[in-house]
């Protein structure tokens, strides 16, 4: 097991002294004054949820626009023909295209952080599911990624949209900020998504829906949010 620095011990010590936060405004604060690593590190609320992924009733997913933004600078690929690539050249997309750029991407390159997809190119994107699948940049009708209004996509992208969804072990990891940002930021861009993550209740689920949440920076401890106080205000 590789030795804990000092700026970690620190933060855990922190993190252990302030036990379970009860206001997510507080978790903020204490997020914040943590010894900081030597980049601008992300801010993410990790949540475990009551929900059996492996069913398809209970399935949680969903995409918000963070007021604040992620504070990361996307570079977004938008796969459309004739007007609709320049329209979304227009909007801010650094790359727009069809077949060339499906060729460069089955050739090896993805320069890119999201794609956006028109319909009518869906049946050459499907060529490259096993690539992009992994990576998490299939386009997909769900996140507003598979569109005509490509505009709008570009636009809610640069602007801070986020996906999030369960994973197989019924966690939702969602970053919502970086650790530069305000601590009002933070705190609008994390009830921005918990409302969100609280709206995605699905059906099927049983019992408590959030059973435990923390929020941590990416080379810091987590910290232990009382789930039902901090989510009682965002259902």
């Amino acid at each position: 097991m590789p030795k804990q620095g000092k700026r970690y011990r620190a933060a855990l010590d922190l993190a252990s002294k302030a036990g379970t936060v009860k206001d997510l405004a507080d978790a903020v604060k204490l997020v914040k004054a943590m010894p900081r690593a030597k980049f601008d590190e992300t801010i993410v609320i990790s949540s475990h949820l009551g929900v059996d992924p492996r069913h398809s009733d209970q399935l949680v997913r969903g995409t918000v626009v963070l007021p604040h933004g992620t504070g990361k600078s996307l570079r977004v690929l938008v796969l459309a023909k004739g007007e609709k690539a320049k329209e979304a050249l227009a909007a801010g997309a650094e790359h727009a295209g069809s077949d060339d750029y499906v060729k460069k991407i089955q050739e090896g390159w993805l320069d890119i952080d999201a794609i956006v997809a028109t319909p009518d190119m869906m049946g050459e994107v499907g060529k490259l599911g096993r690539v992009l699948g992994p990576r998490g940049l299939m386009p997909n009708p769900k996140s507003g990624t598979v569109t005509f209004d490509v505009t709008k996509a570009v636009n809610e992208l640069k602007a801070g949209k986020i996906e999030f969804r369960v994973d197989k072990g019924a966690n939702v990891h969602a970053p919502v900020g970086k650790a530069s940002f305000s601590e009002s930021q933070l705190v609008d861009n994390a009830k921005t998504f918990l409302r969100e993550l609280m709206r995605a209740k699905p059906a099927g689920a049983k019992g408590t829906y959030v059973k435990s949440m923390t929020i941590s920076s990416t080379m810091g401890p987590g910290i232990t949010l009382d789930p039902s106080a901090v989510t009682a205000e965002m259902a």
